[in-house]
């Protein structure tokens, strides 16, 4: 089984759109289609990808990476992460993150930032468990985890 992130390009972009996750989950997570807006918006810094395994679209990723941010903590962030409702339970979200974790040390990154709700337990445990520790900050009331590379 091989998990990738690949570029979302025009031949991807319509199979991304329509990966969701399930009803109750939509309260943690932009839809795809908001999220690729916000990469438009966001261009200098937004690195969107789909997430494949198997050679199937499976999840979408988006990363901000801004290496010229004056604090080192806040320049790699981990801003959207989620695999497709009839994905999940399989394994393909610990392989996705893994996938994701490699990226950003291939890149230079010296750390990852998220924010998620305290109510997202099972991103939480799946982001733990990977190695990422709370870092006692919150931002709009999520908090944030931090992975050293």
């Amino acid at each position: 089984m091989k998990t990738q992130l690949v570029k979302i390009d025009d031949d991807n972009i319509k199979e991304v759109i329509k990966l969701k996750v399930s009803k109750d989950q939509t309260q943690y997570i932009a839809s795809n289609e908001d999220s690729l807006k916000d990469a438009k918006e966001n261009a200098d810094v937004a690195r969107p990808f789909a997430i494949y395994h198997d050679g199937k679209a499976v999840g979408f990723t988006m990363f901000a990476f801004d290496e010229e941010y004056e604090d080192e903590n806040d320049r790699y962030w981990l801003w959207r992460f989620m695999i497709d409702e009839k994905q999940q339970g399989k394994g393909i979200g610990s392989t996705a993150l893994k996938a994701i974790i490699d990226y950003f040390k291939e890149n230079g990154a010296n750390n990852i930032r998220l924010s998620t709700k305290q109510s997202n337990t099972n991103a939480l445990n799946l982001y733990r468990k990977a190695g990422f520790k709370d870092t006692g900050e919150e931002i709009d009331g999520e908090i944030v985890l931090q992975l050293e590379l």
